[in-house]
């Protein structure tokens, strides 16, 4: 019969080689994968590559740097991307060392000589801990990515009842082109939707997204998203520079822009 494995990987770190091995040994056999470093810059090779790691056991004392300073270069590495949780080993409870390195994001600590079962228990559940977190964010995301479909929809429900009035987007979209500038259009805004243009129009006449949102019948959120892509699509960087493009040279928008 196959031994069920824990998806999560831990990582193991102490300069003692022996102890890094015994406790690789008793997890392996309790169906937790690890990885296995003798030194920080070690530890952080193997975080580096190995993305399956979750949990650090690490030795607080160790030379050059410390069990602190590596969960700190862990986190930096790891960023909002990506989670781990750390526990601190220590053959010395020091308390201020035991303080520093709760603050420093440690989630629990065991003094040397461990007791394994206990350690064991402490992995578990610092592995539970680290499976919410993630299930949270999957649920963030998710919900993140409903609310922008709901506004999608809401903005193409907008649209069909507009077209239903017989102010439908197409004869709104042809006007953006004659009234946003006296002549051509930017060669940038060509590569533009119709919506996406209607919004830029909007902007260049230094309307709020709340305006904007009020005139096209849409939510504020989905003319954030527009404003994202027309900005993203024209490769400009702002509203002002967007307004600038849109709006001729000899009125007074553009001078007042320009003068300062």
């Amino acid at each position: 019969m196959n031994k069920s494995f824990s998806d999560v990987k831990v990582l193991v770190v102490d300069d003692q080689p022996l102890i890094v091995e015994q406790l690789c040994e008793y997890l392996e056999i309790q169906g937790h994968h690890c990885a296995a470093a003798h030194s920080t810059d070690e530890a952080i090779e193997r975080f580096v590559a190995d993305e399956a790691i979750g949990l650090v056991l690490c030795d607080l004392h160790m030379p050059e740097r410390d069990g602190i300073e590596l969960v700190r270069a862990l986190k930096d590495i790891a960023g909002r991307q990506r989670m781990f949780q750390a526990i601190m080993l220590t053959g010395r409870a020091d308390k201020q060392d035991v303080i520093r390195a709760l603050r420093e994001g440690f989630a629990d600590y065991y003094q040397k000589p461990m007791d394994l079962d206990e350690l064991l228990e402490g992995v578990r559940r610092q592995e539970q801990v680290l499976l919410e977190r993630k299930a949270n964010l999957r649920d963030l995301g998710n919900l993140n990515q409903r609310l922008q479909d709901l506004a999608g929809s809401i903005d193409e429900l907008y649209q069909d009842l507009e077209k239903a009035r017989g102010q439908g987007v197409h004869r709104r979209a042809t006007d953006i082109v004659e009234e946003a500038v006296e002549g051509e259009l930017p060669a940038a805004f060509e590569k533009l939707s119709p919506r996406q243009l209607e919004v830029a129009r909007l902007v260049s006449k230094g309307k709020t997204n709340y305006q904007i949102a009020c005139e096209l019948g849409i939510t504020e959120n989905t003319v954030k998203l527009y404003v994202s892509q027309v900005l993203r699509l024209t490769h400009m960087h702002n509203r002002t520079q967007l307004a600038l493009a849109l709006t001729p040279s000899s009125s007074p928008v553009h001078q007042r822009f320009t003068t300062h």
